[in-house]
Parts: C-alpha cells; structure tokens; sequence
C-alpha cells in the first residue's frame, strides 16, 4: 500500500462546532514523523494555511538539517524528512498524483464519527479494487470539519477502548492505525 498521511490543522471543528484553524504543536511534528517513518509512509503533510505556522514548521524542520542537530540526532532528522508543509488537503492531493500518477483514495479518521466505512480489512478491500495510493487525514482540534468528512472515499472505524471514554491524542491514534494499517490487523 503507497500510504501517505495529513494531519490536518484546517478546516477543523472547535468544541463549538464552529469552523477554525489549530495550532501546529511541536510533538506532533516530531513524533507523527517518527511514526509515519517506522512504518512507511512515504510523505507526512502538516496542512495549515497559516503563514505563522509555515514558518514554525519551517523554523523546526530547519532546526533538525543543521549539522550540529544532525550529528546530535540523526534518527530525528531521517524521520523529518518525510514531513511536508501545504497550505490545504488539495495540495497533498495533487502531490500525490503527480507523484504517483493516481487519484489518492482520501480515508478519514474521527472519535465522533456517527457512522463510518469500515475497518481496516475493509479499506484493504477498497484499495484491492484499483489500487490506488492512500491519503490517511486525520483532525486536530475536535475534528475534520464536515466539509472535509463528505469529501472522503473512506471513513475508518473510530478507535474505542473497552470505556465510554474516547479522546486519544491525534499522535496515539496516528501510532495505532499506522500499526494496525502495517500489520493488517482486524
């Protein structure tokens, strides 16, 4: 599977339901990173029309390519080299086609989906059909805005613990389906 990931900062709901942009955080870029590289993604999209977040992003990846970080960490600096700025889900998107010469299949991810797809055997299924490459999006904030959410190909069952409780850290959730995605787990 050709899987590439966004984390989307925009357009997100606020626990108002209204529409908004978040904050990029520097633990997310670093650690959805690392995850994306362990398990193969092939580019890692902060998607943020933010000027002032370019330029931390920036200012952050920047960071990692100088040679005293690099000779620090070099892990750090291999796994952000994945990582990719774009101003909106249409950009990756065009990204991937004019990489891959396909359409991706857009999946999304949400705790407060009221209703989805399928789970990953499913989207297996899905991909088998014309094997196009995979935009996994997930939100920030309290989730992709609907707009985004009709948009998709493909909605991934939310992952629920064994409570009532159910609002991991988009880094947490990435890891999770990453593993379960790479290792076929249903």
């Amino acid at each position: 599977m050709r899987l590439y990931l966004g984390l989307v900062h925009s357009p997100i709901k606020n626990k108002r339901g209204e529409i908004v942009t978040t904050s990029v955080t520097n633990l997310d870029i670093h650690d959805i990173s690392r995850s994306c590289k362990t398990f193969g993604v092939e580019k890692f999209f902060l998607v943020t029309p933010l000027k002032a977040q370019h330029e931390l992003v920036e200012r952050i990846l920047g960071h990692w390519k100088k040679e005293q970080s690099l000779a620090y960490n070099p892990d750090r600096q291999e796994a952000l080299e994945i990582a990719q700025l774009v101003n909106n889900i249409e950009e990756s998107k065009t990204y991937i086609k004019n990489k891959t010469g396909l359409e991706p299949l857009v999946v999304v991810t949400g705790a407060n989906f009221s209703k989805y797809s399928g789970q990953v055997k499913d989207l297996y299924a899905a991909i088998e059909i014309d094997n196009r490459p995979v935009l996994l999006l997930f939100g920030t904030g309290y989730g992709l805005a609907d707009s985004v959410l009709e948009d998709a190909s493909f909605s991934l069952e939310p992952i629920n613990g064994p409570g009532n409780y159910n609002h991991l850290s988009v880094r947490s959730a990435v890891a999770i389906y990453l593993d379960r995605i790479q290792l076929g787990s249903f």
